[in-house]
């Protein structure tokens, strides 16, 4: 192609970007060829050939978009097909898109996300033998601790179901695939949407600058809908989460037991959930101050297990940190976690706050960054987390798969539960390592040994959109 063919090209493209359009579908093809790896159309079949008859894709690093070598004068519905035929790969890879439910009923409630508008949840049925089965999976997304906060939240899709999308792809324990997912593809699956920023704790009568404080009576309102819509009858069920929502599954995993009958078995999944109650680099208490505004903000404290809360009367709000709260926790449950959670280290050891030089900025984007005594003190932090989840006692009803990964979240994602690339901890890959221990085929106890020692977290890609604090 000549230099005049190739500036024809970039003047067009640039266009297109500017126009809002095309740029945002490109930068979804980006997304989903490095994380997917998404064959055919995506990998060398679209409009136009190439060398040897494959189409010759590239990204431009300077403009992020994608544009075919070859081809002059591009069409956009020529890219629409391209979008189409990738999208339609993955969905059927992944297991398919999952409609929205607004519960509207709940409104009347009062169980309203901090907008006002009414809580939601994607829920995917069950068929044939796991028709009777129930896996309810709750959202992560961090917490505000303040009016500020939560006002920046209450126009995004963490604080109005308003935004968020009507359709959300199912992966990983969600899947609908045998395949991918052989031990829960074909129960009842339900996201439950998370709008309320206190993992499902908060209950404020009166709003407060327009902000509705109600995640407890958000996640009441679902369970309720979900027990008429048949999940009353469940002869097994599992109440699971990430990240804030793996929280907010132990904090509610023993009133989830209790709603259902004697006869179903009920167990939960916490992934990622597991935050620690631990000084930062500076000595100081930054994530006990930010929970305990945040219990303070949203009236949490009476919705926080009282088994608990009648032990720390002294300082109940310390029972958002899951240490004290699974010491007298009945229900089975399986922790999920990576030793070096990089939320963790980011938000808890390593806070912004108390990291006023940034001497830990660079360490915290890549452990391989990190000096030799910022990872001894790394290393101590997950001593620390081991003794704050195994203190919590070694019942055999509870499981655990605790990686050596530098990772947030790996339950939702195919990439980190059942692919070929996914973490390992003595050759068990999460998807089996939740199944042996939910059905009981064998104990699982997993934890790996200390960074850098485990080849399989290289392709770990699983930090979530959780915020900094």
């Amino acid at each position: 192609m000549t230099q005049t063919g190739r500036q024809r090209i970039k003047r067009k493209a640039m266009k297109v970007k500017d126009n809002g359009v095309v740029f945002r579908m490109e930068k979804s093809f980006i997304s989903l060829f490095e994380y997917r790896g998404v064959p055919c159309c995506c990998s060398g079949s679209g409009p136009g050939p190439g060398r040897n008859g494959k189409s010759d894709w590239f990204l431009n690093e300077k403009h992020g978009y994608l544009w075919d070598k070859w081809m002059i004068g591009a069409r956009l519905g020529q890219w629409l097909s391209l979008l189409v035929c990738c999208l339609l790969i993955l969905l059927k890879a992944e297991g398919g898109s999952v409609g929205i439910t607004y519960l509207q009923n709940a409104v009347a409630k009062g169980a309203v996300c901090l907008d006002g508008s009414p809580p939601a949840y994607h829920f995917d049925p069950g068929s044939g033998a796991g028709v009777n089965n129930w896996l309810v999976h709750m959202e992560g997304g961090g917490w505000c601790e303040d009016v500020e906060r939560c006002l920046s939240r209450r126009d995004t899709d963490l604080g109005s179901s308003k935004q968020m999308v009507k359709q959300f792809g199912f992966s990983g324990l969600l899947s609908s695939q045998q395949k991918s997912n052989p031990d829960f593809y074909n129960w009842n699956r339900i996201k439950v949407r998370y709008c309320d920023g206190s993992s499902f704790t908060g209950d404020v009568e009166a709003p407060v600058n327009n902000l509705f404080f109600r995640g407890n009576r958000i996640w009441e309102a679902i369970i309720e809908d979900l027990l008429a819509k048949g999940m009353r009858n469940a002869k097994n069920a599992i109440l699971s989460g990430c990240s804030a929502g793996g929280l907010a599954s132990i904090l509610h995993c023993d009133r989830f037991r209790a709603l259902l009958p004697a006869t179903t078995k009920v167990k939960c999944i916490s992934d990622a959930g597991f935050f620690i109650h631990a000084k930062d680099v500076s000595g100081g208490q930054h994530i006990e101050n930010f929970y305990s505004q945040v219990a303070k903000l949203h009236g949490s404290v009476k919705n926080l297990p009282a088994s608990c809360t009648s032990r720390m009367s002294m300082k109940p709000e310390l029972c958002f940190f899951p240490q004290y709260v699974v010491q007298t926790m009945q229900t089975p449950i399986f922790f999920i976690n990576a030793a070096y959670d990089s939320w963790q280290i980011k938000n808890i050891l390593a806070p912004t706050a108390a990291d006023s030089g940034k001497a830990w900025k660079s360490c915290k984007l890549d452990l391989k960054k990190c000096t030799p005594g910022q990872l001894k003190i790394i290393h101590d932090f997950r001593a620390q987390f081991l003794s704050a989840l195994t203190g919590a006692g070694s019942s055999s009803s509870r499981g655990m798969f605790i990686d050596s990964c530098y990772a947030h979240c790996q339950a939702g994602k195919q990439i980190t539960w059942s692919s070929n690339n996914s973490p390992a901890v003595g050759n068990t890959k999460i998807a089996k390592a939740v199944g042996d221990w939910y059905y009981e085929r064998s104990p699982v106890q997993k934890i790996d040994c200390p960074y850098p020692c485990n080849p399989t977290c290289q392709n770990t890609d699983s930090e979530s959109q959780l915020p900094d604090i």
